[in-house]
């Protein structure tokens, strides 16, 4: 697969749009089912399979060529590569340690790409729609996330805002390499790298636990769903949608995560959620309708 930058696109959103969609729905069910994994190797061993076995797909099915790029695609790759390995890290990290219901590890996570999509509005109507954005992640957060509705844990909160800022820098890294480097070529190597720079930690924690026959499988089902499937949809969209109309959109992330923890975890979520989920769908909407040309 060629490394060379991808062809400017133009046209309808349609595409791009229902791969963000496809991604929020992929990515949440996959947190979800592994978050089933921690009793059985950890918060950092359950990441560690999730990129190590993600990139092994990724090699197997896009087989990329990178002998011809350039050391501005190198850069961008990398970058991309560490942002994967902050953002799922302390994402894993601060659900372990905190115990939050997954909607509201994915609503205070959301502050990074909702402060990237403010830092990123150049008109009043964008503003607007952040600041809708904002108040739906608010009531999302509130007491209708589940649980017993006290404070949260301190360190939770600290690791949420370092895994927000991993997203943040994920979605301006992705969007650099979308439009750089062709097909899933990049993001193979970015999960590389991530795999590379989480691997000594998921053995340090879990050891010889992560090759366990049924483990395996598990995190290969994880690191599809999580991984391979949601990302290379936002690499896709990322070619045509601006960052900070998509950084809107995977506001989509915290009703993904109300109903894969309700499904699959029983996290049922209470009526004021809905309001919250309400909002963030009309900002999303918005946002797009207002973005003018995909590029």
């Amino acid at each position: 697969m060629s490394g060379t930058a991808p062809a400017p696109r133009g046209g309808s959103r349609t595409v791009p749009v229902a791969a963000v969609l496809g991604s929020v729905l992929s990515l949440q069910f996959g947190a979800a089912f592994a978050s089933t994994l921690f009793d059985d190797v950890g918060a950092l061993g359950t990441v560690t399979l999730r990129l190590t076995l993600a990139a092994v797909i990724l090699w197997a099915v896009v087989r990329p060529s990178v002998r011809h790029w350039r050391p501005a695609q190198w850069r961008g790759v990398v970058a991309l590569g560490a942002s994967l390995a902050a953002m799922n890290g302390f994402f894993y990290v601060y659900v372990a340690i905190a115990r939050l219901p997954l909607a509201a590890a994915v609503t205070i996570e959301f502050l990074g790409p909702l402060a990237l999509a403010a830092v990123l509005s150049r008109r009043p109507r964008d503003a607007l729609w952040v600041a809708l954005a904002l108040a739906g992640v608010v009531l999302l957060g509130a007491r209708g996330l589940g649980g017993d509705g006290g404070a949260l844990d301190p360190a939770g909160v600290g690791f949420a805002l370092l895994a927000a800022a991993g997203w943040a820098w994920y979605i301006v890294a992705g969007s650099h390499v979308a439009t750089t480097v062709s097909g899933a070529a990049g993001l193979t190597v970015a999960t590389t790298v991530a795999a590379a720079l989480v691997l000594p930690l998921g053995l340090g924690t879990a050891g010889a636990g992560l090759a366990d026959p049924a483990i395996l499988a598990a995190g290969a089902a994880v690191a599809l769903l999580s991984s391979v499937v949601p990302y290379s949809l936002e690499m896709r969209a990322l070619r045509e949608l601006p960052k900070n109309v998509f950084a809107i959109l995977i506001a989509l992330e915290p009703a993904a995560a109300a109903l894969a923890g309700a499904l699959v975890l029983g996290q049922w979520v209470q009526p004021v959620a809905a309001v919250g989920i309400a909002l963030v769908i009309v900002a999303g909407v918005g946002a797009l309708r207002g973005s003018g040309d995909p590029r």
